[in-house]
């Protein structure tokens, strides 16, 4: 990337040739999309939420960490067990700033929706981006909208809320200055990733080493040095001295398999270097760029997350759902940006065609993997239909009383959260509730008889059942 050497208003705002002589980019195409990215996000996560198609327990989790901060408390996390300081399992301080938008709207919806403007503002630094390096609207819009249907993004959503969120656009920013040379600009943008999750501090430290790559030797170093700093600081000193273990626990991610075995150094990496699935989440996070992302040095900031993911024994790191993919996205896409501008100057007559059809590849790939992902659902009419088991878990939720404690299995936990001090099914010990709502198709393992399952979990009180339905059991405690 070449920078203009002269002065300027900003000494900060340092731009390449091909940023200054760029007319500015309108915010109305790629506003206009966001919005209907916003809606579109929304509207999934709300229709999941509404019908009690939860796929785990984490947005009952984050909503109530941010009921906390929206309390003035310390972030307690019962779900995880009684009084369990969630500070002390993953360092997400950032999910603090939702606490505004929770007195506003007091639901787990709330983080719904941040997420899904999140997500959506982040299209429009990538498609604004795309413009503006490039020069071509076409361009801007197709990846915008490219991306706000990539795949990472579509799981994220899918997987409820995730301190994620906030990692995504700021990634966006990150790489759109690193784009236009706009070096402490990079720098601002990337250090608070260090409060979205403790793995981000190292990804702060990769982009210290893009910026040593493009010449900004000293900042580079400086920021790297911070970003391992704060990774050590949080896995090795805040998250244990918060924790009720002492210890920060998802080193156990790597360390064990499934079964709870031990395993080697050799056998983690063994295992990392021959698994299938783990190459094809690979495969698929290139594809989307039709692999010319790998052309650009910003490509270099997605080892950090896909090195901790290929050393984890937890299948769920390796594929392709869930949300860990999500702050991928702005960086391969921006890669492409970054290497689509690179490859209009080379010699290579096929590289140099390739590049001018890179962006129309990257929209049919997005299109095509639309087509098989979670956003389709919203054009089935099924999707909206009446279900006789939400309804069935919409009356266990109502017959529990407001403020009251309650024990509850994933699917209800969320719609609980709001009103009620909750715990989860399993993690509850050493707390008596006074209220115990079942999910009897045994999401934990639970007998069908509900006596019995209360009698298992609570042998230290006697509880009786005050509402049943084919599908849940709510009990209170006598």
């Amino acid at each position: 990337m070449d920078v203009l050497n002269r002065p300027s208003a900003d000494p900060a705002d340092e731009r390449p040739a091909e940023d200054t002589a760029t007319a500015p980019v309108p915010y109305l195409p790629h506003v206009l999309i966001a919005v209907a990215l916003t809606a579109a996000y929304f509207l999934y996560s709300w229709v999941q939420y509404d019908h009690f198609r939860t796929p785990s327990w984490d947005l009952g989790i984050f909503g109530q960490a941010v009921r906390s901060y929206a309390e003035f408390k310390v972030p307690v996390v019962d779900i995880k067990g009684p009084g369990f300081p969630i500070l002390g399992d993953h360092f997400s301080p950032v999910t603090a700033l939702l606490a505004p938008l929770y007195w506003i709207w007091p639901s787990p919806v709330s983080l719904l929706f941040a997420q899904a403007a999140l997500f959506a503002g982040s299209a429009v630094i990538v498609g604004r981006t795309a413009q503006q390096v490039l020069g071509s609207r076409a361009t801007g819009i197709a990846l915008t909208v490219a991306y706000g249907l990539s795949w990472g993004l579509q799981e994220a959503v899918k997987s409820d809320f995730h301190e994620i969120a906030f990692a995504v656009p700021l990634l966006a920013l990150t790489c759109r200055a690193l784009l236009l040379g706009r070096w402490t600009a990079a720098v601002a943008w990337s250090a608070p990733l260090v409060l979205v999750k403790e793995d981000m501090g190292l990804t702060v430290a990769m982009v210290g080493v893009v910026l040593a790559v493009k010449g900004q030797r000293k900042l580079g170093a400086a920021l790297a040095g911070f970003g391992v700093a704060a990774f050590a600081l949080t896995v090795l000193v805040l998250i244990p001295a918060a924790s009720k273990l002492g210890q920060y626990d998802y080193w156990a991610k790597i360390e064990k398999t499934g079964t709870g075995a031990e395993t080697s150094l050799v056998q983690v990496v063994t295992d990392a270097l021959t698994s299938g699935e783990r190459w094809e989440m690979v495969l698929y996070v290139l594809a989307v760029t039709g692999f010319l992302a790998l052309r650009s040095p910003l490509v270099l900031l997605v080892l950090p997350t896909l090195g901790w993911r290929f050393v984890s024994q937890d299948a769920n790191h390796w594929g392709l759902h869930w949300h860990y993919s999500a702050v991928l996205m702005p960086i391969v896409f921006l890669a492409l940006v970054d290497a689509v501008r690179a490859v209009r100057t080379s010699p290579r007559a096929w590289l140099a065609a390739y590049g001018k059809v890179a962006v129309a590849v990257a929209t049919a790939v997005a299109l095509t993997l639309a087509a098989n992902l979670p956003l389709r659902e919203l054009l089935k009419s099924e999707t909206y239909a009446a279900d006789v088991r939400a309804e069935q878990a919409r009356a266990a939720v109502a017959a529990v009383p407001k403020g009251a404690s309650v024990e509850a299995d994933v699917p209800l936990l969320a719609h609980l959260t709001a009103d009620h001090r909750v715990y989860w099914v399993g993690t509850a010990k050493g707390a008596t509730p006074d209220y115990l709502a079942l999910d009897l198709r045994g999401w934990s393992g639970q007998t069908s008889d509900p006596a019995i399952t209360a009698s298992q979990l609570h042998p230290e009180a006697a509880y009786e059942v005050v509402h049943r339905s084919e599908g849940f059991a709510v009990l209170k405690r006598k």
